[in-house]
Parts: structure tokens; C-alpha cells; sequence
């Protein structure tokens, strides 16, 4: 490992809410990759949820309490795809045309901010997570994290790495349907897109479904147990720090 970086670890508003044990987890893998874990007490949501509602003045007053939450920290690390993707991209389009200085601060938290297992594998260089899992694992790469983070193959490696077996779902790389808004605003595109994944991870029929992002671990976790399956949905992290003693999704 390099030497220990200052590392503010940005929770997100769903875990934070409905899963605060994947905040735990992804702290516990930043220690493990021996960085300096900071939560800053004054971070809030970064604004992606009025962002993507097209609401563009909540947004900048959401996003502006958070651009200075992470000014002492060397890196930011969020164990979510789609807010990793709000810090990385969509504050520079958020701020693009608004105050030249909350433009200059967007561009510097957009540069030092990073999806979990991406940071832990590109840049800290981890091969060997702390948890331990032998079963069969079923990966879904939610948009936000392929697309934006171009993270794909870091979770897998992680995952293989705690001797899981790592399974691929012929629609790993389609939108489950819950898109944020887009599953309130268009509920049954959204559930046919939702029912698609699952019927996709039923036959598969891993031991456990696993994302980097909670928002569509909620949405199949809900498709499947409507379905009365009992494959067990979790967040990577969870798995990748052994954090496994909590129900699943």
C-alpha cells in the first residue's frame, strides 16, 4: 500500500437513511487501505436528486452547503455510483454558468472524487478485501457507475478476491428501472425494466445479488421478494469488508 491518504468518506442520503451499515463497511475498507478516514459532520446531499428532476435552483442550494464539506481531505470516496458520478460530473454542469467560485470548487471536488471499489482498486491498489465469501455472486453495474465511473471490472475483481464466484447476468449492464426519479414518474416502464432484471437474476439463481448502488439493490431486492425468491440482496461493500451479520436487503 502507498502511503495514507486524508480521505473524506461521503455516506449519500439512502444509505444513510435505509442502510447506514454500508457506511460502516466502506469505512472499514478505506481503513483497510490503510487511508486516513475522515466523515465530515457537515456533508449533505450533493444535489443529484433535484438535479436529475430538472430542478436546477434546489440543486445549487443543496450542492453549495456541500462543496466546502470536503475541503481537507486529499480524496473523496462514495460507496454509490450515481452520487460518485453527481461529484465527478454533474456539479460542473450544475455550477458551469453560475459563481465563478463555486464553479472553481466544483472542478476541485470533481477531480478528487471516486466510486469505492474503483478507488480502492486503482488507486490504493487493494487485491486482498477483509471479508470472506465462497458462495456464487451475481453482479449488477448499475448506469451511473458503468457509464460515468467506468467501473465494471474493479467490483468483480474485489468480489473474486474474498473467493466468491462471480456469475454474470445476461443484463448486467441494463438499467434495473429505478433511474431515481424516473421510478415515481414513470412507475411501469420502470416495473417491467425492474421485472426484466429479475427474472434475469432468478436464473442465474446466485446466492446473492450484489450493486454498488443502494438505490437499485432496492428496487430488485422489491421485485424479487415480490417474487418470493430467497436470493439475498447486498451492497458490495458489506461483502468486501465481511460485514455480513445484518439481514439482507
Amino acid at each position: 500500500m502507498k502511503r495514507s491518504p486524508k480521505t473524506g468518506l461521503f455516506l449519500t442520503c439512502l444509505i444513510e437513511a435505509i442502510r447506514p451499515s454500508i457506511g460502516i463497511a466502506a469505512l472499514r475498507l478505506l481503513e483497510a487501505a490503510e487511508c486516513e478516514v475522515e466523515v465530515p459532520k457537515q456533508q449533505t446531499c450533493c444535489g443529484q436528486v433535484a438535479w436529475n428532476s430538472g430542478d436546477r435552483k434546489a440543486a445549487m442550494r443543496v450542492a453549495q452547503v456541500f462543496l466546502h464539506a470536503f475541503d481537507d481531505v486529499e480524496y473523496v470516496v462514495a460507496p454509490s455510483g450515481s452520487c460518485a458520478g453527481m461529484l465527478r460530473h454533474g456539479l460542473l454542469d450544475l455550477f458551469v454558468d453560475g459563481d465563478a467560485a463555486d464553479y472553481q470548487q466544483a472542478r476541485r471536488i470533481a477531480a478528487k472524487s471516486h466510486e469505492l471499489t474503483s478507488f480502492l482498486v486503482d488507486i490504493r491498489g487493494m487485491t486482498c478485501p477483509p471479508g470472506r465469501f465462497t458462495g456464487r455472486v451475481a453482479y449488477h453495474d448499475s448506469c451511473s457507475s458503468l457509464r460515468e465511473m467506468q467501473v465494471m471490472s474493479q467490483p468483480r475483481l474485489l468480489l473474486e478476491a474474498t473467493g466468491a464466484k462471480v456469475v454474470d447476468l445476461k443484463t448486467a449492464d441494463i438499467c434495473c428501472g429505478f433511474g431515481g426519479t424516473f421510478s415515481v414518474k414513470y412507475g411501469d416502464i420502470s416495473g417491467a425494466m425492474a421485472g426484466e432484471k429479475v427474472d434475469d437474476v432468478i436464473e442465474q439463481d446466485p446466492d446473492l445479488l450484489v450493486a454498488g448502488d443502494l438505490g437499485c439493490l432496492l428496487n430488485i431486492a422489491g421485485g424479487l421478494s415480490r417474487r418470493k425468491s430467497n436470493i439475498a440482496v447486498r451492497h458490495v461493500a458489506e461483502i468486501l469488508a465481511g460485514e455480513m451479520s445484518l439481514s439482507p436487503l
